[in-house]
């Protein structure tokens, strides 16, 4: 069973945008999930979908040092506390992102290969909704 997913993007705008719309609430909020969230190591944060799709996810931030962000991830309901880290390195014209989200295989027997095809899909979506919003914040700008 795989236990870490991994997502690799480079967007065509600055660390500091792309840092901005990973741990500013009301950018997140945007883009994401409405979230209750600091950059800020001990912050017990929520996200919450804006339809009935998923159930809240809760963590605590473990590190927030420009540029990386590491958060514990909890789905509600569930026992099993998994890993999300972005790593955002500066590239010729933009920002390299890295995303891990692992431990997924703390999730017991059929549910921890469910979750991985979920999680992993929903990354990708996250990763399209982030380049999505970036680009209208640019031509807004």
């Amino acid at each position: 069973m795989k236990d870490v997913i991994n997502k690799e993007h480079v967007f065509n705008h600055t660390i500091d945008k792309v840092w901005s719309a990973i741990t500013n609430a009301d950018e997140i909020s945007t883009w994401f999930l409405a979230a209750d969230f600091k950059p800020e190591a001990g912050y017990k944060y929520t996200f919450k979908s804006k339809t009935d799709h998923c159930e809240p996810i809760f963590g605590e931030v473990k590190e927030a040092n420009p540029y990386k962000l590491v958060y514990t991830w909890i789905v509600t309901g569930t026992e099993a506390v998994t890993t999300v880290t972005w790593n955002l390195v500066p590239v010729e014209n933009g920002t390299k992102l890295y995303l891990e989200h692992s431990g997924i295989s703390k999730y017991e027997g059929e549910t921890a290969i469910e979750m991985f095809e979920s999680f992993n899909g929903g990354w990708t979506n996250c990763v399209n909704r982030l380049t999505d919003y970036l680009k209208e914040l640019v031509n807004a700008g």
